[in-house]
């Protein structure tokens, strides 16, 4: 008579985790970094001191619209900075410390390792850049002074849903700006020179990529009719160009068309593709 505990299937036996599962452990493993990591909550509180700052001195009275055109330039400048702390470090830091050996022992793919850091870094960047913008439109619910509409349905409406919009666009440049931070990292043999690097998507996002496009249309290389798809080949422009078509026209009534909202929703996607490829390949160096 064959013994049952013979036959039993091995239900206590490890079963090794899927692609699901791995590039879960990696996103948790990114979150215990950044909670860990006390400069990265220095930055968030800086920008959520900057952002309502900004708002409670100056415009949250005024409204949701006028609070967005305030801080769309300091957002400008504070969400990248914010973004490449984030990620400069990510791959090379993992490096350093031999981790992307141990993980090279495991079924980790290259692409899964890329995608859980990318992950669980965006978790905390939405946070850092989120959490302030909430306590922005909070401090407008309260300070404003104009009566209230509640849906963007016609030219002249302060609403929330425009404030909501704004919000939503700078956290997708911030993840895309991020994606350009870890292709950095990737690239990075040591964590001096990935900060080295880090100075150059700012300086590119910031200021190279809108000169180029302003000196294309200035020298006649590009057509006046042009322009509104191509500032669409910078991110800072695409952003700007989707606040102000999408948040401050709708409000304002008829404008000069500035960018074209489906051009520059897809360049935001289009460079945050690309680096997560660039930061495949350097990781599979």
């Amino acid at each position: 008579m064959t013994d049952p505990d013979h036959t039993r299937d091995p239900v206590d036996r490890p079963v090794a985790p899927g692609p699901l599962g791995r590039v879960d452990r990696l996103v948790r493993r990114e979150l215990r970094t950044i909670a860990r990591t006390r400069a990265y909550t220095v930055l968030a509180a800086v920008l959520a001191a900057v952002s309502l700052t900004i708002s409670v001195l100056g415009s949250a009275s005024g409204g949701y619209v006028p609070t967005v055109v305030s801080l769309l330039t300091p957002l400008e400048l504070l969400v990248p900075v914010v973004a490449v702390a984030f990620g400069y470090r990510a791959i090379v830091a993992d490096a350093e410390r031999g981790e992307l050996d141990v993980l090279a022992s495991y079924p980790v793919s290259p692409r899964e390792q890329v995608l859980g850091v990318y992950v669980g870094r965006a978790l905390g960047l939405l946070g850092a850049v989120g959490v302030p913008l909430v306590l922005v439109g909070a401090s407008v619910a309260l300070l404003r002074e104009a009566p209230l509409g509640l849906y963007a349905t016609h030219a002249g409406t302060d609403s929330p849903v425009l404030f909501a919009r704004f919000a939503v666009l700078a956290l997708a440049f911030a993840v895309t700006v991020l994606a350009v931070a870890l292709a950095v990292s990737a690239l990075a043999s040591a964590t001096r020179s990935a900060v080295a690097l880090a100075i150059v998507p700012l300086v590119t996002l910031l200021v190279g990529l809108d000169l180029a496009v302003r000196f294309g249309v200035t020298t006649w290389v590009l057509p006046d009719t042009s322009l509104v798809y191509a500032v669409a080949f910078s991110p800072l422009s695409a952003f700007r160009g989707l606040v102000f078509e999408t948040v401050v026209t709708t409000a304002g009534g008829a404008g000069p068309r500035t960018a074209s909202p489906l051009a520059s929703l897809l360049a935001l996607a289009g460079w945050t593709l690309a680096s997560l490829g660039v930061t495949v390949w350097a990781t599979r160096r």
